[in-house]
């Protein structure tokens, strides 16, 4: 079902869309969960360092997924919200056609730099090749990552954030039982992790593609569609390449922190691993409501509706910090509990190493949720240049504090370049937002269009 954000009362229509978009997550998260999970439970700690190892450079290419998925609902938000209806069908198919064609290209060159990447980062010999498995595998199915991801921007663009969630609870459940089937069962280690969300995910791709054909169908609009524009292209990849380069140059951050981390051994890398698999749960928990914010915002600028805007953010915050009182306080309080999830108790170092990172982090929370949400009215309302600088801001301060303090502090210099970058982050996007960037910017390009 198609759903109009610029009607209705704000708190209750935000949240009503965001409440499924949350539960993918949940389900999004929960299936990534297992492949580390399973793999170090039935595997080992060996296999567990050895995804933690390949995440970050899987990550990357994730993030031009997500990236992707961002610009193309921000602009069909707008278009959809201003009842152009054709317009609509045009940006959706042009955005999955050229989705086909980018992540063919990019399936192949994953595939051809994998080895070297990991030689880049430093990956302890003991678990290269096991990285190196996992790796090629999950990026064997980037295309089916990629257009999975254009699809759910399409949904989430026209208000219909039930169907994702509909799609992930079945790909996360499928992805469940073929980890413990590969892994547990066949004993094929990080290979069969990687097989497992190869297959829910291609199944999940291409059902989301064949449902949304016949929603774009069904939505009323005049004849003769073009199937691909170059304009609306255009459109799209002026988000969509901030976007990208917000989430994968925050990867490429996190490659380099990596390297630096890989250099501590097998113990670090898995205790890290662990626990930064719960912290992208609670980034991309509380990133999901300022999605929904971006998705708010876009669709009431389109339709005009300012003030809405300014309501969608109040509520946005609200929503966004309920959610990270409950992963900041299990975070700081019941880290081991939480580890315990991925690995056994006597991996001492390794349980050590993710409790101090979950305790350094936790209470940041609150701060970069802040950072989060204000960035979504940014992003939505196509203000790019300033959601650039708090991202790019962020991420300069935590690369460069790692290396600067690592030679001294080891991880624990790492662990504390994290909440330094959010507060400068997070303070220059409130900056921002208060002093009016993102409602100049949008009514500047509404007369630029018209």
């Amino acid at each position: 079902m198609n759903y109009d954000l610029t009607v209705g009362e704000p708190r209750k229509t935000l949240w009503r869309f965001t409440f499924p978009m949350f539960i993918s997550v949940v389900f999004q998260q929960f299936y990534s969960i297992t492949d580390s999970a399973i793999a170090g439970q039935f595997a080992g700690e060996s296999a567990l360092a050895a995804i933690g190892a390949s995440y970050p450079i899987t990550m990357i290419f994730m993030a031009i997924a997500t990236g992707s998925n961002i610009g193309c609902t921000v602009v069909l938000s707008q278009l959809f919200g201003a009842k152009k209806y054709k317009d609509v069908k045009t940006a959706a198919y042009t955005a999955l056609i050229f989705g086909a064609v980018l992540s063919g290209i990019l399936t192949v060159i994953a595939l051809i730099s994998s080895s070297a990447l990991l030689t880049a980062i430093q990956t302890p010999a003991s678990i290269f090749t096991d990285a190196a498995a996992y790796m090629n595998i999950y990026l064997g199915g980037f295309s089916f990552l990629y257009l999975y991801n254009m699809a759910n921007g399409v949904f989430n663009a026209l208000g219909d954030s039930k169907t994702p969630l509909y799609l992930l609870i079945m790909s996360s459940i499928a992805n469940v039982v073929l980890d413990y089937v590969f892994v547990a069962i066949l004993n094929m280690g990080v290979s069969g992790a990687a097989w497992a969300t190869f297959i829910a995910q291609g199944a999940a791709c291409i059902l989301a593609i064949i449902i949304l054909l016949f929603r774009l169908s069904k939505l009323d609009s005049e004849k003769n569609i073009s199937l691909f524009s170059v304009p609306k292209l255009k459109l799209i990849l002026f988000i969509a390449i901030p976007s990208i380069l917000q989430s994968s140059f925050v990867s490429v951050g996190n490659f380099f922190i990596q390297g630096l981390i890989n250099s501590c051994g097998e113990a670090v890398i898995a205790g890290f691993s662990s626990a930064f698999k719960l912290n992208t749960f609670a980034l991309t928990s509380i990133t999901t409501v300022a999605s929904a914010v971006s998705s708010f915002t876009a669709q009431n600028i389109g339709a005009g509706k300012y003030d809405r805007v300014r309501a969608g953010l109040k509520y946005g915050l609200i929503l966004a910090m309920s959610f990270t009182v409950v992963f900041a306080f299990s975070y700081y309080f019941a880290g081991r509990h939480l580890l315990g999830i991925f690995m056994e108790s006597d991996s001492s170092d390794a349980m050590a190493t993710g409790i101090e990172f979950l305790k350094m982090i936790g209470p940041f929370y609150f701060v970069v949720c802040s950072k989060l949400v204000f960035d979504g009215v940014l992003r939505g309302a196509k203000a790019m240049r300033y959601f650039m600088i708090t991202t790019f801001s962020d991420l300069i301060i935590r690369v460069v504090i790692s290396y600067v303090l690592f030679p001294s502090m080891k991880q624990h210099g790492i662990w504390l370049s994290w909440p330094i970058g959010w507060v400068i982050g997070a303070f220059l996007s409130v900056l921002f937002y208060f002093l009016g960037v993102w409602n100049k910017s949008e009514k500047a390009g509404v007369k630029q269009e018209a």
